[in-house]
């Protein structure tokens, strides 16, 4: 695919961004940097689509909720200190307190070894973060199971080929990310649109499993 039909697909995929980035030279800094943060990284579990995919696809979740413009800021940058050598500190000083301190509630850390304790001590963190890391966090999980959803379409359980761990374990680590949510924020949309994704996911294993060979 040349450049510039990739441009023009991601574009249509993103239009709240992009308009976003042409009024707001915050949200413009933020999307550059993402893109320069995640340059030639490929998303887990995708099939191979390109990483910027996935902050694209979160903020633009939380535009159609209508959150503001650090909120934006906040998603496309959610993943860049874990994958890339950006620090929290410069993050601070070119976006604000506010963006940073989101970011780095999002941020894993990486220093616990084991996967699930990793995952259950960024969940407590979330959780007491307050309102808006929480819509992150959700609009983050719905869009790592349609990231899956759609690849899993492709190659079925094959997929778990892809990830860091099964996709079993996947699976119930986002099953206690949602139980967390309907504790601490039941009302919030994004909340209803994660279990529905997660009602389709179970729906997709279920029918591959019926329909494959014995």
């Amino acid at each position: 695919m040349s450049d510039a039909r990739y441009a023009a697909l991601r574009m249509s995929l993103t239009p709240g961004v992009d308009a976003a980035a042409e009024r707001s030279d915050l949200v413009k800094d933020a999307l550059e940097t993402a893109h320069r943060a995640h340059a030639g990284q490929l998303r887990r579990g995708s099939d191979g689509l390109p990483y910027i995919e996935h902050p694209l696809a979160v903020a633009e979740i939380l535009i159609g909720h209508h959150y503001g413009d650090e909120i934006l800021v906040a998603a496309l940058l959610h993943d860049v200190v874990e994958k890339s050598d950006m620090e929290v500190s410069e993050i601070r000083e070119r976006f604000g307190e506010r963006v940073a301190d989101l970011v780095e509630a999002m941020t894993e850390d990486e220093t616990i070894d084991d996967y699930e304790e990793r995952k259950n001590e960024h969940r407590w963190r979330i959780a007491k973060a307050g309102p808006d890391a929480m819509a992150i966090f959700a609009a983050d999980k719905r869009t790592n199971v349609m990231t899956l959803r759609e690849a899993y379409s492709m190659i079925e359980e094959r997929v778990s080929s892809e990830l860091a761990v099964s996709l079993d374990l996947k699976i119930y680590v986002w099953e206690l990310d949602l139980e967390m949510l309907f504790e601490e924020a039941a009302e919030m949309p994004l909340t209803d649109e994660f279990a529905d994704e997660m009602v389709g996911l179970w729906g997709d294993r279920f029918r591959a499993v019926r329909s494959s060979p014995d």
